[in-house]
């Protein structure tokens, strides 16, 4: 009895350590075939999983120090800049109208807007990841009078309802813009920021004019607008584009590539860890089996004795 009964339970626990080695088997093609699906979702563009975690608004404001509060200008467009915390998206106004946008690099800004015919109050906003502002910067007042086209009409300028917008890769982003002042018809040239030829684009009437633009690659991407219009006035704008996906830490805001290995790896871990407590719990049983054998023959022995 005592020989068939460890016959029997040596069947059992092989029959239980086999069945663990395929559960181990199954959980490692799990996890190829999970870490597979996800990389080809994300070089795809289809699919993106992005989590972000709750943090309290931006606390310091940026800080415009040029141009200089009260300072008279005799060109319509200039260059605003300052000091911000860097990576969070710096948008500028001039008398409360979107004069342009740009990502704090390096705990400065610098923006090229176009200014209003008299009086422009200035004042820059700062938003993170989440969307949440920040305290309001210090605003300079500063004057232009343009004497060569006060006689046609008002200023050209350009202005867009977004400063920044998001895209998965391969996919077409819209922007629209609007037009207005100048004299018709306008021409547009658009710097996409990620080393592409600059896009004309034509606009016969002032209005509303919608950009298009696909990026190949996840990055962030300052672009340029340039309108001109027929007597040769110019507006500038810039917003920030964001193309979707993880950025390798080599590439540039204005240059970005993808990670170029695309070979799935195996999730081999879970097998590693179960296949050797399997052969220790395997090992175990046997000696506590061949223990309990011989604490039966020893007692055996000792009643016939």
């Amino acid at each position: 009895m005592n020989s068939r009964s460890s016959a029997v339970e040596l069947k059992r626990r092989l029959r239980l350590f086999f069945a663990a080695l395929f559960a181990a088997c199954i959980v490692s093609l799990g996890g190829y075939y999970s870490s597979a699906s996800a990389l080809s979702m994300t070089q795809n563009g289809s699919i993106g999983l992005q989590g972000t975690v709750s943090s309290p608004p931006p606390t310091t404001p940026a800080n415009i120090t040029t141009p200089g509060n009260g300072q008279v200008l005799t060109n319509g467009l200039v260059t605003v800049g300052g000091q911000c915390t860097n990576g969070l998206l710096v948008e500028v106004f001039s008398n409360n109208v979107f004069a342009g946008s740009t990502k704090c690099s390096g705990g400065t800004f610098s923006i090229q807007a176009s200014l209003f015919n008299g009086t422009n109050q200035l004042d820059a906003k700062v938003y993170d990841a989440l969307g949440q502002s920040g305290p309001n910067s210090n605003t300079p007042i500063v004057q232009y009078s343009s004497a060569k086209f006060s006689s046609l009409g008002p200023l050209l300028t350009l202005s867009s309802i977004y400063a920044t917008q998001g895209i998965n890769p391969g996919n077409l982003l819209s922007w629209p813009i609007t037009i207005s002042g100048g004299s018709e018809p306008y021409s547009l040239s658009i710097n996409w920021g990620d080393g592409t030829p600059p896009q004309s684009q034509s606009a016969p009437f002032f209005g509303n004019v919608m950009l298009s633009h696909t990026y190949q690659n996840a990055g962030t991407y300052n672009i340029s607008v340039k309108a001109t219009d027929v007597n040769g006035e110019v507006a500038f704008l810039q917003m920030v584009g964001v193309a979707n996906g993880a950025v390798p830490q080599s590439a540039s805001t204005t240059n970005n590539s993808q990670p170029t290995s695309n070979t799935a790896y195996l999730e081999w871990w879970p097998a590693m860890v179960i296949l050797p407590l399997l052969l220790v719990a395997f090992w175990l049983g046997g000696a506590h089996r061949i223990t309990s054998l011989k604490k039966k023959l020893d007692n055996g022995n000792d009643n016939l004795k």
